[in-house]
C-alpha cells in the first residue's frame, strides 16, 4: 500500500474516528527473500566464517563478511599464547567431534498427529540435529559440550510456525495432548536460557520463531513499525534503511538474534545512549500465553492503563508465553555518521571522562572504553604492516603515544566513538567530547581505528571458538554499576579471578580483560571476558562456571547488578535469592502460577519454579 497523505499527514482535520481503521499512513513491504546464509551448527555465527590457524601459525578469518576477514594476522596466535602464558599453537589442538551423541525423542504421535492437521511437513522436524541445535544457546559450557562432550536433554520436535495463528494452534495442541512449549529465536543467548531440565518427563517441543520475519508495516509519518518476533536485527536493519529509518537496536549479536529474544532478555545495544533500550523502543507487543492471547487494538505514545500486560513479557525468557509480534518506535537514518577514537593514560582517566562527558549531555550514540588488556587484544587483530610509509607511520604513533605523551603501553586504555545525528548535533558532541577528553589527558586517535574498533565487534566474537579448538576456555559476562563503584567493582573482580585461577592451580595465566559499554546518569555497564589454559584439567566447563561464580559474588558485593542486558537464564539461578526478597520471590511464583498453572512454556528460567538440573547425577 502506498504512503497516503491526504487524510492522515500531519495537521489533517480529516482524521479517522479513534480504532476505525489502520492509518493510511502506514506501508506494507513485500516478505523478506529467502536467505542464503548458512549458520554454524557447532559455534557461533556464519558457517562459512571461522579462525583458523595456518601451518606458518597465522590466524586467517574465513570469508569475506568482516574487515578483519581473509587477511594474515600473524600476532594474534602469538599474543593469546603469552597472555596465559600457555603454547597455543597450530599443532596444539582440540579438535572438536561434532555432532555429540543426541538423546532420543520421546514418542509424540498423537501430537504430531494434531500438529500435521494445520502446520505443513516442513513445518515438522524431529530430525536430531535440528533438535540438538534448538536445544542449546552459546555459553561456553553448551559449545563445548556439543564439540566434546553432550547434552543429556534436548527438545523432542521442533515446529516452525509462519503466523501468530499457527502460534496460538501449537498453544492449544500442546496443552491438550500434555507437552511443554520453549520459544526460540536466534539461539544466541549466553545464559543457558534454552539449556532444559533433565527432569523434564513431558514431550518438549521448540517452537522455532524465525520463518517468522516479516516487518509487517512501517508507519514513517507516526515512526513506528510492527514486525514479527522471528525477526533478525540484520534483516530489520536493511527492511527500515530501504524506507530512511532505523530501530536503532544495535546488540553485538545483531546479524543473528531476534526482536522476540531481545524483548525476553530485555536487551540493550551498542548505541542505546542515542535509542535506548528495548524496553525503549517497545510500544506494544502480541503475546500468545497459556491464558489467551495479550494484544490490543491500536498503539498511543504513552499510557497510564493500569498494569499493562506486555510488561511482565521483558526479561520473561519464555516462562510466560510466546511473542509473536511487537510494534517499536522508529527513527530517521541518522544525517551524519561519524567515528573516532581516544587513547587514555589509562582506565581510571577513561572512565573520569565518560563522567564527564555524560554530565555534559554530549554522549554519543557508541562510547566505549577498553582496558588495557583489550586494547592490545585489539592491536594483535591488525593485520601485517606492509610497505616502508605503513612502518614509519607506525613508529611514529607508537613514539608520539609513549614519549612524547608518556603513556605507559601497559597502563593505556582506548576509547572508540560512533557519533549519528544531524550535522549540528554530531558538531556539538565532536567538540565537546574531545574537550573534555583533552582535560583528562586524552590524545586524539583518529576516525579509522574508531570505526574499525566498532566493527570489529562482530568478527571478534567467533575467537571464542578458535581459543576452544587449541585448548583454552573462555566466555563473556556483564554487569551494570554505580558511577562510584566502578573501579572498585573492576579491581575487585579482577584479583578474585586472579586468586581462584592460583588456587585452583590452573595452568598458565588468566585471560582478564572489561570494556565500559553503555553509560547511564546513574551508572556505567561493564562487560568482561574471561579464559584460561584448559588442556589436562579435569572438567574445564565446571571449573570455568566455578571462576565466573565467584566473579559474580565480587560484582554484587561491590553493588553491581546480577545481568545488564544478558538476562538471568538458568547460569544465575542461585543468585536470584540474593538480589530479590522473599515477598518479591514469591510475587514471581504467583504471576507465573495465574497466568500458566500447568507450565506449558517450560523454559524454567531465572529460578521462577527453583532450580532446574541440567545435568544428571553420577553413578
Amino acid at each position: 500500500m502506498a504512503h497516503d497523505k491526504r487524510d492522515n499527514a500531519p495537521g489533517s482535520t480529516s482524521l479517522p474516528p479513534r480504532g476505525a481503521r489502520a492509518p493510511s499512513t502506514r506501508i506494507f513491504p513485500s516478505p523478506p527473500p529467502e536467505t542464503k546464509d548458512e549458520e554454524s551448527l557447532d559455534g557461533w555465527g556464519f558457517a562459512d566464517t571461522r579462525f583458523v590457524v595456518k601451518p606458518n601459525g597465522n590466524v586467517v578469518l574465513t570469508g569475506r563478511r568482516y574487515n578483519i576477514s581473509n587477511v594474515d594476522l600473524p600476532s594474534l596466535l602469538p599474543w593469546i599464547s603469552a597472555t596465559l602464558s600457555a603454547p597455543l599453537s597450530y599443532d596444539n589442538r582440540n579438535e572438536p567431534h561434532y555432532p555429540p551423541p543426541v538423546p532420543e525423542a520421546r514418542e509424540a504421535g498423537a501430537l504430531v498427529a494434531a500438529l500435521r492437521g494445520f502446520l505443513e511437513s516442513d513445518q515438522i522436524s524431529n530430525d536430531p540435529l535440528v533438535r540438538l541445535r534448538r536445544g542449546h544457546g552459546h555459553t561456553g559450557a553448551e559449545i563445548w559440550a556439543i564439540r566434546y562432550e553432550r547434552l543429556p536433554r534436548v527438545p523432542d520436535l521442533v515446529v516452525f510456525p509462519t503466523s501468530h495463528d499457527q502460534v496460538v494452534k501449537i498453544t492449544e495442541a500442546a496443552k491438550e495432548h500434555g507437552a511443554c512449549l520453549v520459544p526460540f529465536g536466534g539461539g544466541t543467548n549466553v545464559t543457558d536460557a534454552l539449556r532444559l531440565s533433565v527432569d523434564e518427563a513431558r514431550v518438549v517441543i521448540a517452537v522455532d520463531m524465525r520463518r517468522m520475519n516479516k516487518v509487517l508495516w512501517i508507519d514513517p509519518v507516526n515512526r513506528m513499525a510492527c514486525i514479527e518476533a522471528g525477526a533478525t536485527g540484520r534483516h530489520i536493519v536493511a527492511e527500515l534503511a530501504k524506507h530512511g529509518l532505523t530501530m536503532g537496536h544495535e546488540p553485538d549479536s545483531l546479524e543473528f538474534s531476534t526482536l522476540g529474544g531481545w524483548i525476553a532478555t530485555n536487551a540493550s545495544g551498542m548505541k542505546k545512549n542515542r535509542y535506548g533500550n528495548i524496553e525503549d523502543l517497545v510500544l506494544d507487543m502480541q503475546v500468545v500465553t497459556a491464558r489467551g492471547v495479550v494484544e490490543r487494538p491500536q498503539v498511543a505514545p504513552r499510557e497510564s492503563i493500569g498494569t499493562n500486560p506486555k510488561n511482565f513479557m521483558f526479561g520473561s525468557e519464555g516462562n510466560y508465553g510466546i511473542i509473536t509480534t511487537a510494534v517499536v518506535k522508529l527513527f530517521p537514518v541518522p544525517e551524519v555518521q561519524r567515528y573516532g577514537s581516544v587513547i587514555f593514560p589509562d582506565l581510571e582517566r577513561g572512565l573520569a571522562f565518560l563522567y564527564d562527558l555524560q554530565r555534559a549531555g554530549a554522549v554519543p550514540a557508541s562510547v566505549r572504553v577498553m582496558d588495557n588488556t583489550q586494547f592490545h587484544f585489539g592491536q594483535a587483530l591488525k593485520p601485517k604492516k606492509s610497505g616502508l610509509l605503513a612502518h614509519a607511520k607506525s613508529h611514529a604513533e607508537k613514539f608520539l603515544v609513549t614519549q612524547i605523551k608518556g603513556f605507559d603501553p601497559h597502563q593505556l586504555a582506548v576509547a572508540t566513538i560512533v557519533f549519528e545525528g544531524t550535522k549540528e548535533e554530531v558538531a556539538f558532541q565532536e567538540t565537546t567530547l574531545y574537550r573534555i577528553a583533552q582535560q583528562h589527558g586524552g590524545l586524539k586517535a583518529g576516525a579509522a581505528n574508531g570505526e574499525r574498533g566498532y566493527q570489529l565487534t562482530f568478527g571478534i566474537a567467533y575467537i571464542r571458538d578458535l581459543t576452544f579448538e587449541h585448548w583454552a576456555i573462555a566466555e563473556s559476562f556483564e554487569t551494570s554499576v554505580p558511577w562510584s563503584r566502578a573501579l572498585e567493582l573492576y579491581d575487585r573482580v579482577h584479583k578474585r579471578v586472579l586468586r581462584e585461577h592460583e588456587e585452583r592451580r590452573l595452568p598458565g595465566k588468566p585471560f582478564f580483560t572489561g570494556r565500559i559499554t553503555q553509560v547511564y546518569p546513574t551508572g556505567v555497564c561493564i562487560y568482561f571476558y574471561l579464559g584460561f589454559y584448559a588442556k589436562g584439567v579435569e572438567d574445564p566447563v565446571r571449573q570455568y562456571a566455578e571462576m565466573e561464580h565467584a566473579a559474580r559474588e565480587e560484582i554484587l558485593a561491590a553493588g553491581g547488578s546480577l545481568s545488564h542486558h544478558h538476562g538471568v537464564g538458568k547460569i544465575r539461578q542461585d543468585f536470584v535469592k540474593d538480589i530479590y526478597s522473599e515477598g518479591a520471590r514469591a510475587f514471581m511464583r504467583d504471576v507465573k502460577q495465574a497466568v500458566d498453572p500447568d507450565n506449558l512454556f517450560g523454559a524454567g528460567n531465572h529460578g521462577v519454579l527453583g532450580e532446574v538440573k541440567l545435568e544428571r547425577d553420577e553413578g
